[in-house]
């Protein structure tokens, strides 16, 4: 089978020129390397055509030891001394590179393996990185990546006015089948950038590749997105976030597990027993960390036995409506703030809106609660079409 060929490689092979005799600064992590799993850092550093002056840290950190909504601060980088400047601090303003840390570049160049789900935060990091480059007059370069799973399917909703944030600075459905370099095409162009991008695209990615199928090595890109079938499941189960439920943080299987100590764990795997492409299998596990540490949580293990059938986010939306309404006396949304935000419910945030939170609570069936984002699913695949880059 061919190897897809990742934008960072190109530009290291027949796309020089789209860095070569520039200053310039990274956005990275530790995806941010090639099929023999050497970091661009140190790949652009000992470049002698690319002049690569400053290192930007997103959330998690450049080298990736950061937990989730844990503020990462300025540092040098230890193998080539370059400045790193943190893209994910203790306020929203930190989210965006500061006017100083972009003086005497020519280019900031984004190269982060997405997952395919709009609440990932770095495609965020990356559209505050061209708003802040279009106001400075830098040029923006993305090296693209694949979407782990897959760019033809489309499905959740749209963000409804008042309920943007970083897990979701425009509207996006839940699972876009976009790549990061397909969502900056379509950003600068919805927000009318004037901005200098340029996408140096991937060689031998087909939209409807998932991620085993490209020849590359999988690199966890954050401490809780540790295999491809993780990236899978997301879509729909990082739901649970906005939820007193455990998502499965301090497990080895984040996100395919779920639940808490009150859950039956063989009833709730019947409630969504008859789910497209999935198996629900019952289970009792015990987080060492997060939500309900320490202590035995009833639930369920997602098994995918037909990804083109699956359907990540009906599938955290059952699950959620599942326990709300057989636990409701023990079921709570977080109320906690969330990603900077403290005066809107987590889940509106991850829904894009109040509707789905308030259907669960009045027990609407599944298929009513799908039938709310059907349109704006089916209006988005039409939107999406001239920024695609694949076939």
């Amino acid at each position: 089978m061919p190897r897809v060929a990742t934008g960072l490689e190109r530009v290291l092979g027949d796309r020089l020129d789209a860095l070569a005799g520039k200053r310039i600064g990274l956005i990275g992590n530790p995806t941010t390397v090639d099929a023999r799993l050497r970091h661009a850092v140190d790949l652009l550093a000992a470049h002698p055509g690319i002049d690569l002056r400053v290192l930007f840290g997103p959330e998690h950190g450049l080298r990736g030891d950061a937990q989730d909504m844990i503020s990462v601060g300025e540092a040098r980088d230890v193998r080539t001394g370059l400045p790193v400047h943190s893209l994910y601090g203790t306020d929203e303003a930190s989210l965006t590179p500061r006017p100083e840390s972009l003086e005497g570049l020519d280019a900031v160049v984004f190269d982060i393996q997405d997952v395919g789900s709009r609440y990932y935060t770095y495609v965020w990091t990356m559209v505050l990185a061209m708003r802040a480059c279009a106001a400075a007059g830098v040029a923006f370069v993305v090296l693209d990546r694949p979407n782990p799973i897959g760019g033809h399917l489309v499905e959740g909703g749209a963000i409804a006015p008042g309920y943007h944030s970083f897990v979701g600075l425009r509207s996006l459905p839940n699972r876009h089948g976009l790549t990061a370099g397909e969502i900056a095409r379509w950003a600068a162009h919805e927000e009318k950038l004037d901005l200098a991008l340029e996408v140096v695209t991937m060689s031998g990615w087909q939209r409807a590749m998932y991620y085993e199928d490209t020849g590359l090595p999988w690199i966890m890109p954050s401490p809780n997105m540790p295999t491809r079938d993780t990236a899978l499941v997301y879509p729909g189960m990082c739901l649970v976030e906005g939820t007193e439920l455990s998502e499965g943080r301090g497990t080895t299987r984040p996100f395919e597990l779920a639940g808490a100590p009150f859950i039956d764990s063989d009833a709730l795997a019947r409630e969504l027993a008859d789910l497209p492409g999935l198996s629900a299998r019952p289970l009792v596990f015990r987080p060492t960390f997060h939500k309900w540490a320490g202590q035995p949580c009833g639930g369920v293990q997602l098994h995918v036995t037909d990804r083109e059938a699956f359907r990540p986010y009906l599938t955290g939306v059952a699950f959620l409506r599942a326990v709300r309404a057989r636990w409701h006396e023990r079921f709570a949304w977080r109320t906690k703030a969330y990603e900077f935000v403290g005066d809107i419910p987590a889940i509106d945030l991850l829904a894009g809106s109040a509707l789905l939170r308030e259907g669960i609570e009045a027990g609407a069936p599944l298929e009513e609660l799908a039938a709310t984002w059907a349109d704006a699913e089916e209006a988005f695949r039409a939107e999406r079409a001239p920024w695609l880059l694949y076939t």
